[in-house]
């Protein structure tokens, strides 16, 4: 059985969550909660949308679905 950690894709983005998590504890504490918080969710949007995609019935759904992605990687 395929396993969306296989995925290439899925690999880099779950990598680029962790570097934009440990690289947002240097900013300033008075952005704690607006500009982080915001990072934060497009930045898991990424990898997260990847697996919802992958676990979808058809290739068209699991497109939409890295169009998402793509979306919040612009939003980073």
């Amino acid at each position: 059985m395929a396993n969306y950690k296989n995925l290439i894709v899925w690999q880099k983005a779950h990598q680029l969550a962790l570097m934009v998590y440990r690289l947002i504890e240097s900013f300033p504490r008075h952005e704690q909660y607006a500009l982080t918080s915001q990072i934060r969710r497009a930045v898991l949007s990424i990898p997260t949308n990847i697996v919802e995609g992958y676990n979808r019935k058809s290739k068209k759904e699991f497109i939409h679905f890295i169009d998402i992605a793509l979306g919040s990687i612009a939003e980073v």
